[in-house]
């Protein structure tokens, strides 16, 4: 999956799988999170948003999404 970089001060990069409907979020202190079963609608309002991170947060962190989790050691 094609991560594209973003202006964010929490956020540093995120993508999409069309086919999956999985949207993969990076954020600075390295974690990475898929979320299952995202619109794309969703992603696309992401990478537009004016706050990335405020729309990450409002629209996708708090809507029950099913997510998985990685933090590097």
């Amino acid at each position: 999956m094609e991560m594209k970089p973003v202006n964010s001060s929490n956020l540093t990069a995120v993508g999409y799988d069309e086919a999956k409907k999985l949207l993969k979020v990076a954020f600075k202190d390295g974690s990475i999170y898929t979320y299952e079963e995202v619109p794309k609608a969703l992603y696309d309002g992401l990478l537009a948003a004016e706050s990335q991170g405020k729309f990450f947060n409002i629209q996708i962190r708090t809507k029950g999404f099913k997510y998985t989790s990685f933090r590097p050691s």
